[in-house]
């Protein structure tokens, strides 16, 4: 009698596996998903953080008479770790206030990612800036970093679920 039990459980359970394989597709798939957007978006989130400190460094040493060129070298050599000298762009700007109008009154920019300046280009021209609740003494220089940097997907998620993180990541620094 335990033979003829055997044998069914034996049919019952070869027959059975083709099914678990079935239910088990869309879980691992769902789980794909999740854990490539995860890593994806943690990747993301850490570029983001790196620029922030990059326009950081740079706007704190223009603020402390370093060259705006040296400046914005610094970030460039100090962003290797983003691939800033090719996929990226530094822009140093020093912004005055000269008689209530904000003028660019010196500007450089490094890296070779093509990228324009949110604050405004040309020496002599006009700069705008955002509204951050302090006013620029009358004569007074703000001197403001922009890091420009070519995203790049490290996971093939985008391709499969139709999702697209910006193409260009940027963060300025006003100091």
């Amino acid at each position: 009698m335990a033979l003829v039990t055997r044998r069914r459980f034996q049919k019952t359970a070869a027959g059975q596996r083709g099914q678990a394989l079935l239910e088990i597709l869309p879980v691992i798939t769902l789980l794909l998903i999740v854990t490539f957007g995860v890593i994806e978006f943690s990747h993301a989130i850490w570029e983001i953080e790196v620029i922030n400190g990059l326009t950081r460094e740079g706007s704190n040493l223009a603020s402390r008479n370093t060259a705006l060129p040296d400046a914005a070298t610094a970030v460039i050599n100090d962003g290797t770790v983003l691939n800033l000298a090719t996929n990226g762009e530094v822009i140093v700007t020093a912004v005055q206030n000269q008689g209530g109008k904000l003028v660019i009154t010196a500007q450089t920019s490094s890296g070779n990612y093509t990228a324009s300046s949110k604050v405004g280009s040309g020496v002599g021209n006009g700069a705008t800036l955002p509204n951050t609740g302090t006013a620029i003494p009358l004569n007074g220089t703000v001197y403001v970093t922009e890091v420009f940097n070519q995203y790049s997907p490290i996971t093939p998620l985008g391709s499969y679920v139709n999702l697209t993180l910006p193409s260009t990541l940027y963060n300025a620094a006003y100091f």
